[in-house]
């Protein structure tokens, strides 16, 4: 059982209400969780601005000291958190403690610091007789809703840079992997005053209370598209940090190595069973080179072992979205369910699409990956920016020239070059168009859960 963490308890919803947890890989009911009300919201919003009076006030080198031991108590209870991960995302275990639990106490440790670094302006006397300083100041009670891809990652990525700046939080981790987010919380109260990191678990009408509370001063939300619009109409004049769908666009020119070319880009597009914002699931090849990539993708691709997709109504979606491929693109493998136990779904590689093709312009989200034909690199860039989202990109090319010209032409706010997926704490993360406003990790991170403040003294 599952439990809301507010004003550092573990508690249930007001009204006893819960939800099913489901373990994606074999279709059973594994736990529960609250199915927190409008109650629920308050109790933790108001604890957390409670909490707020003395945190905001608390010094840079006192939040540091506090994510530290957040990060270290991370690592220390890997074993448990990759757990309880991996029973509600289908993840295999011994990539949740490699990769994603390392990443997140080191975006912990990254925000520690940035806490004592914040930039401004020099104070100076702009105005005859007048000294100006600029103030940077935490925004207050944070409300933050994070998906169901990677449940603890994008908790760290939401809650460390809003602590870090003086901050607290109310956090709606998704319905469907609701545990590592409630027992980082668990964790947090040992580190931080009880009120910091509070944890509501519900549905959407729990999300949909969180934005409308007239407390929060920041809605962030890493979503679908769908969710961000919902957020934006509902959030009022809050302020809002959304980050949302991808549908990233793999430009592959005529003098890419093909073979290496394909095995990172199936790496890529098939991480998390292709449930990541940034998966390169749309592959735009030179046509000197389409066929022989096709061919290449096909044989990595059908040879992949891949985890399962979040829910049934996951699977159902991507079932039905390729169904409707037109007949005159050719499903060259996958494009079926696999099993009939879990949400499972083969890996795909679908060639001959339009540009138009509703399977091109939205995002998957699933082990499928999209591949068409371009002659120009005009060509090749109107294609890729041609779609509502503008969250990543890459660029395969030798060609140094042509790599710098069309990652400052491609609309998206990451760009990588003969690359895909790669993240650091120390850069941005965030998208343009529909994919949302507001960057993830970095400074740029940092300072948007800070407010700016003008300060003038007549001398």
């Amino acid at each position: 059982m599952v439990h809301n963490v507010i004003d550092g308890r573990r508690l249930s919803a007001v009204d006893g209400r819960t939800s099913e947890l489901v373990d994606p890989a074999t279709g059973a009911v594994i736990g529960s969780a609250p199915l927190s009300g409008s109650s629920d919201v308050d109790d933790a919003v108001r604890a957390a601005a409670r909490a707020f009076e003395s945190w905001r006030a608390t010094t840079p080198g006192g939040r540091q000291s506090a994510l530290l031991g957040l990060a270290s108590a991370v690592e220390d209870h890997a074993q448990r958190l990759a757990e309880v991960e991996c029973a509600e995302t289908g993840k295999p275990r011994e990539v949740v403690l490699d990769e994603e639990i390392p990443a997140c106490a080191d975006a912990l440790r990254f925000f520690a610091g940035a806490a004592r670094t914040l930039e401004g302006r020099a104070a100076g006397e702009f105005l005859a007789g007048h000294t100006s300083v600029v103030r940077r100041e935490p925004l207050g009670v944070c409300a933050q809703i994070t998906p169901w891809n990677y449940p603890l990652m994008m908790a760290v990525w939401k809650i460390a840079p809003a602590v870090a700046a003086g901050n607290t939080t109310v956090l709606k981790p998704a319905d469907t992997t609701p545990s590592s987010t409630a027992l980082l919380a668990e964790l947090a109260n040992e580190h931080l005053p009880a009120g910091v990191i509070n944890v509501v678990c519900g549905d959407r009408d729990t999300g949909r209370a969180l934005v409308a509370h007239p407390v929060p001063a920041l809605v962030a939300l890493t979503g679908s598209t769908r969710a961000g619009e919902q957020v934006a109409a509902g959030a009022g004049l809050k302020r809002t940090h959304l980050e949302l769908g991808g549908n990233a666009p793999v430009l592959v020119f005529e003098d890419t190595e093909v073979r290496h070319a394909a095995e990172q880009i199936v790496a890529a597009a098939f991480y998390n069973a292709g449930q990541d914002c940034t998966a390169a699931s749309r592959v735009l090849a030179h046509e000197r080179v389409h066929e022989e990539l096709v061919t290449e993708l096909t044989k990595i691709a059908a040879r992949q072992r891949t985890g399962p997709l979040n829910s049934r109504a996951q699977l159902d979606r991507v079932c039905a979205l390729v169904a409707r491929v037109d007949a005159t693109a050719t499903v060259h493998c996958g494009g079926h369910r696999l099993g009939e136990r879990g949400f499972f779904y083969a890996p795909t590689v679908i060639s001959g699409l339009d540009q138009d093709a509703e399977i091109v312009r939205e995002e998957v989200f699933a082990p499928v990956i999209t591949v068409q034909s371009f002659d120009t690199e005009q060509r090749a860039l109107a294609m890729a920016n041609g779609v509502p989202q503008g969250l990543a990109a890459s660029v395969w090319t030798r060609d140094h020239a042509r790599a710098m010209r069309v990652s400052a032409e491609l609309d998206f706010g990451c760009v990588w070059i003969n690359a895909h997926g790669a993240l650091t704490p120390e850069m941005p993360h965030g998208g343009f168009k529909s994919s949302g406003h507001g960057k993830d990790l970095s400074v740029y991170g940092l300072e948007d859960y800070t407010r700016v403040k003008h300060v003038m003294s007549k001398l």
